[in-house]
């Protein structure tokens, strides 16, 4: 089997399409047996001493082979899952949970470790070194190294317990995101859909031998709906089914619940934290980030609400006023799309409907790299020859100077057994190996855009290009790393509430007349974005800022109390509830049951760090306040931020680096006045 087995094999990259569901138990199981009696030989070699060599950069080598491994699948599952993958995968969560668990609590590694740290040599190490073995250090005391054996062993079962939950988490959504769809044979049903959204649902249908048109909870399908339909009742429809997924409620009430999955992870992370010492889980959560204490978050959350409020109110009471005005006098969750666009159309004259034929694909493409290329001094060119896991998937090369520094997968599209959202995960990691070899990293970049239809290239809406510039910034981040040591190269050792700030920053380049200059132009006549649409465009840049401002404040205290107060007899639904009664503005109907399609907490990596978008959005605006002063394009100031934030990766704690690119810690003004809350914005 090994022989045959792709997963077994060295390679450069994956071997997408040779990857079979057969082949990963196999091919995970053979690793770690290989990994265990490697690191017990390691181990047994160590006399005296250890060398930076013989321990951490001979682990490196060791979670290279099983990260190449174990990269492509978990990828694969989400991006093309099927039953068998997924299978595969889940059989191999609690072999992995075990295995790291086991590291974790392995006394003679830790050991190793502390004599590393202490020895003569660590004197001489280089920063990132410095910060790798703290950090292994902080992580062997989150893994229960101190505990005795049996809550060790109690640690263990719920690490395992938590991966095959989160795991059946995100698969019940994705589950239940593709059960539910509504044919439509009588196109007046779909008044005010766009030819575009129209094409897309045609197409869907086709695809699956049926008349007319297919509305799915894909979010492309899911927004022009909420966004453009005539019919409130289709409105309500579409969205009681999105709103209620995976959850004991709507059209498919029961089926696939995520319900009791929250209240078992929830569980699971308090008595973890107790374990370990932590009074809850939100404070087990802040000891790898920038944020210092969980009083210090609330705080910062509840002072943005506070300045925020007052701005939603009077976004909603326009709203509601906008709306009564024309019939509909009961504004509902399902009404605010619809006609928040049309008060946008009717106050800007802009949509993001009529900025689309402006942003075909490879304009915006070109144009963010000529972006990056004009800020860092790198080149991107395509790759055309490369293994895939879909025909839609594009492969670019980032060089400096000739040399490579490193490639990115670009999926991009929304299609069925793909799990919803935007991401990048680095692939492989820039490090430099035993021999002295550079292996140079690895991204996947991933979203779910409207593809094309009808002949017509993919047509983004600007917020389409504002999540790709968005994830091409959490991709220079891990690419253009100058760090060679994995543990904190790329976004590798990165406090969490600040891996948003590379991603945020780029977004302000979608809004520069200088980058839009770049990335637009019509698809068919290639004219560039007229001067009276891009001063709409800006005009109408901060609408309702006050509204999305406390939708993402709301997710951030939910998610943030939740973790913080579990245990004190209110369920998800009551916290989330409570939260409301505090910031929001509009309350969702009481069938609503947002949290239970909540991934990022529950699936993803933000279990009370939420708040780190909103963190690190402080930090991105004030980054950018500097380009505002000294030029968008200023290449010396594209240099300095590329060398303190990009280059250094996790070599240094966060604040460190921000200090060392503005000048001084952050300061909360840039934001509030990018979005228009403030005085001086006003």
């Amino acid at each position: 089997m090994t022989a045959n087995n792709p997963l077994l094999q060295a390679f450069d990259l994956p071997p997408y399409s040779a990857i079979r569901p057969e082949h990963v138990e196999p091919a995970v199981d053979s690793i770690l047996a290989d990994n265990r009696a490697a690191i017990a030989a390691l181990l047994a070699r160590q006399s005296g001493t250890p060398s930076w060599e013989g321990l951490v950069l001979a682990l490196d080598e060791l979670h290279a082979r099983l990260g190449q491994a174990w990269s492509p699948v978990s990828h694969l599952n989400a991006v093309c899952n099927s039953a068998e993958l997924r299978a595969a995968y889940e059989a191999c969560l609690p072999k992995l949970s075990t295995y790291w668990t086991e590291l974790g609590q392995n006394r003679e590694l830790f050991h190793a470790y502390q004599a590393l740290a202490q020895s003569p040599d660590a004197a001489r190490f280089e920063v990132a070194q410095a910060t790798i073995l703290d950090h292994a250090l902080r992580d062997f005391r989150l893994s229960g190294i101190d505990l005795p054996q049996a809550e060790q062993q109690r640690y263990g079962e719920i690490q395992m317990k938590l991966s095959e939950l989160t795991s059946k988490f995100s698969n019940q959504l994705l589950d239940a995101t593709q059960a539910w769809t509504k044919q439509v044979t009588d196109e007046s049903a779909l008044a005010g859909l766009t030819d575009s959204a129209k094409a897309q649902m045609a197409q869907a249908a086709k695809a699956k031998g049926l008349d007319g048109w297919l509305i799915s909870l894909e979010f492309p399908s899911y927004y022009a709906v909420l966004t453009y339909a005539d019919h409130r009742a289709l409105r309500e429809e579409v969205y009681s089914a999105y709103c209620t997924r995976a959850s004991d409620q709507g059209p498919n009430a029961g089926q696939d619940d995520n319900g009791p999955l929250m209240e078992q992870i929830l569980d699971l992370r308090q008595e973890l934290a107790q374990l370990l010492g932590f009074a809850h889980f939100a404070e087990l959560s802040l000891a790898t980030k920038m944020a210092e204490s969980t009083d210090q978050v609330l705080h910062f959350l509840r002072d943005l609400a506070r300045r925020s409020k007052p701005y939603a109110a009077q976004d909603l009471e326009e709203l509601r006023a906008f709306a009564a005005e024309r019939g509909c006098a009961d504004l509902q969750s399902w009404d605010v799309g619809y006609y928040s666009e049309k008060l946008r159309e009717q106050r800007y004259s802009i949509s993001q409907e009529i900025l689309r034929p402006y942003f075909p694909i490879d304009r915006v493409l070109s144009g963010l790299f000529a972006i990056v290329e004009k800020l860092y001094g790198i080149q991107i060119a395509e790759l055309k020859d490369f293994d895939s896991w879909h025909p839609d998937v594009r492969l670019f090369a980032i060089k400096e100077n000739g040399e490579l520094l490193g490639r990115f997968f670009f999926d991009l599209y929304a299609r069925a057994n793909k799990r919803g959202g935007a991401w990048m995960d680095g692939a492989r990691d820039k490090r430099r190996t035993a021999d002295g070899e550079l292996v140079s990293p690895v991204a996947n970049l991933v979203c779910n855009f409207t593809p094309a239809v009808s002949g017509k290239p993919a047509l983004l809406t600007h917020d389409e290009v504002t999540t790709l510039f968005h994830e091409f910034g959490h991709g220079l981040h891990h690419l253009l790393t100058r760090i060679e040591h994995a543990g904190a190269s790329g976004i590798n050792g990165v406090a969490w509430d600040a891996v948003e700030l590379p991603s945020q920053f780029m977004e302000n380049w979608c809004w520069e007349p200088e980058g839009l200059a770049l990335i637009s132009g019509h698809f068919e006549s290639g004219e560039p974005l007229p001067q009276d649409l891009l001063d709409k465009m800006l005009a109408a840049k901060n609408f309702q800022s006050g509204l999305m401002m406390v939708r993402q404040l709301e997710f951030s205290l939910f998610d943030f109390e939740l973790h913080a107060s579990h245990g004190d007899g209110r369920s998800v639904l009551q916290v989330l509830e409570g939260v409301r009664d505090e910031v929001a503005v509009l309350r969702p109907p009481a069938y609503n049951r947002f949290a239970n399609s909540f991934a990022h907490i529950f699936a993803g990596g933000y279990a009370a760090g939420y708040y780190s978008y909103k963190w690190a959005e402080v930090l991105s605006a004030d980054a950018f306040s500097k380009f505002e002063e000294e030029g968008v394009f200023n290449p010396q100031t594209g240099h300095a931020f590329r060398e303190a934030i990009l280059a250094r990766g996790g070599s240094q704690e966060p604040m460190q680096l921000f200090v060392d690119f503005r000048g001084r810690e952050p300061r909360i003004d840039a934001l509030l006045r990018h979005l228009g809350l403030s005085q001086e914005a006003a």
